[in-house]
């Protein structure tokens, strides 16, 4: 019976363990063993430099997820892949995946066609200045984020009075 299970590999190395296993599985005849192997990424929307990217981002760096039907043969293919450390598990042990961690996994694989995720790199609290806008030059505090929208809710001092204020994330650093 095939289950998932966690292996741990090289960080910023893991679409070259996925792609080195796959090719080891193949040559070894072995596809009827192991089903899939996965690496969950997401895009994520950012401004460098003043201008919008969009770059995927693993959610979970340093591991791989393999579906596989575990035995020594099995085992031996994966331990012996270049670049892997260990099965993720008690004292070294492969410990596969619950259903319900398993079906996460494999619907945050899946969900990698969806709108980039927008990545905003401030908390409540923060100091900022406005970069963009009516408002250019002056400086706030961030009350509230809005991700889904990529609004930050800013409180600006105009005239005195503490006003909020409704941004867009690109259009303010941090001060």
């Amino acid at each position: 019976m095939k289950q998932w299970y966690v292996l741990r590999v090289q960080t910023n190395r893991e679409e070259k363990v996925r792609d080195t296993l796959a090719t080891r599985v193949n040559a070894a005849g072995l596809e009827g063993k192991v089903a899939n192997i996965l690496v969950p990424t997401e895009k994520v929307s950012e401004i460098k430099s003043g201008k919008k990217t969009v770059s995927e981002h693993k959610i979970y760096p340093g591991y791989v997820f393999v579906e596989m039907e575990l035995d020594d043969e099995t085992k031996a293919l994966v331990k012996n892949c270049p670049g892997i450390g260990d099965f993720l598990g008690a004292s070294g042990g492969a410990t596969p995946l619950s259903e319900r961690e398993a079906e996460k996994v494999t619907a945050e694989a899946e969900r990698k066609e969806e709108a980039p995720t927008i990545k905003i790199d401030f908390d409540p609290g923060d100091n900022i200045r406005i970069t963009e806008g009516a408002f250019k030059n002056f400086e706030g505090t961030v009350e509230d984020i809005l991700p889904e929208k990529g609004l930050l809710r800013v409180v600006v001092t105009i005239f005195g009075r503490p006003t909020p204020v409704e941004l867009e994330y690109w259009q303010v650093e941090k001060a």
